[in-house]
């Protein structure tokens, strides 16, 4: 069975600032979807939660996402 070996050389400039440009913006897309998931799920169990538990909390149903995502609103 014969192997194959592919050599790829980049140039400054080149092709290896449209590949980092490229992979840089697919991992801030990347990373946004992987903090919304965890979140949704945080506002899943929320919501499942009686609105007696969620009082207790301090917590009314409409506050829940303000509260899941208040890291990143400034009230």
């Amino acid at each position: 069975m014969a192997t194959q070996a592919t050599n790829v050389i980049f140039t400054k400039g080149g092709m290896r600032a449209r590949v980092d440009a490229f992979l840089s913006f697919m991992g801030q897309g990347f990373n946004a979807y992987i903090e919304r998931r965890a979140r949704v799920g945080e506002i899943e169990a929320l919501n499942a939660k009686s609105d007696t538990e969620l009082a207790a909390m301090g917590l009314k149903r409409d506050d829940i996402p303000q509260y899941v995502f208040r890291d990143l609103f400034y009230v």
